[in-house]
């Protein structure tokens, strides 16, 4: 399964239908509590962030990857995206840890290959 974090409905939609489509079992998270949730009742293997959430991205990414983390939690794959303009956001993305980070178009365009890739990672 594949969790993320959309910061708005056209891509929580647009991933949503994607995955559907592929047979790939995704679940959305708005905030740290409900990926605490995700954590708690199912076993991720990654989880896709938009960076346009600045935040809650950040939250997650050391939710997942700082010294609290679990171990089990460290093996999630994270992938973050953003818009290309947003080298600052991309930057901090690659520093706090997440694993892949793509530009908006990269990630839109690879959407179903990314989908099926995340997903068929074991934890």
């Amino acid at each position: 399964m594949v969790v993320y974090l959309a910061s708005d409905l056209i891509w929580a939609t647009k991933i949503k239908s994607t995955a559907e489509a592929i047979g790939v079992s995704a679940r959305p998270v708005r905030d740290l509590g409900m990926l605490e949730a995700r954590l708690s009742d199912s076993d991720p293997a990654a989880i896709i962030l938009d960076l346009e959430a600045p935040e809650s991205s950040r939250e997650m990414i050391g939710r997942l990857r700082g010294n609290e983390a679990r171990d089990s939690d460290r093996k999630i794959r994270i992938l973050a995206f953003a818009p290309h303009v947003h080298r600052d956001l991309i930057d901090e993305a690659r520093t706090l840890g997440a694993d892949e980070v793509l530009t908006r178009g990269a990630f839109d365009h690879d959407l179903p290959e990314i989908l099926l890739r995340l997903a068929a990672r074991s934890r």
